[in-house]
């Protein structure tokens, strides 16, 4: 019986670098407007694990544009 370990990720800085690169990576090469970076960072806070910021990223594209003006 085979068992996998977990591995909690490390929390990285939510910043507009990182969340560049979370949308490349799930986006395939998209980059984000800086309207969805500022979003983000509000709703990551300061620190976020990277499949928590590429959850989110693919999460904002689906938001309709009036819900990310205002929050």
């Amino acid at each position: 019986m085979e068992t996998k370990k977990k591995t909690a990720q490390k929390k990285i800085a939510v910043t507009e670098k990182n969340l560049q690169k979370a949308a490349e990576r799930v986006l395939l090469r998209s980059r984000l407007v800086s309207l969805e970076v500022e979003f983000l960072r509000r709703r990551l806070g300061n620190t976020a694990t990277p499949s928590d910021m590429e959850a989110q990223v693919i999460a904002v594209r689906k938001t309709p544009w009036n819900e990310l003006v205002a929050n």
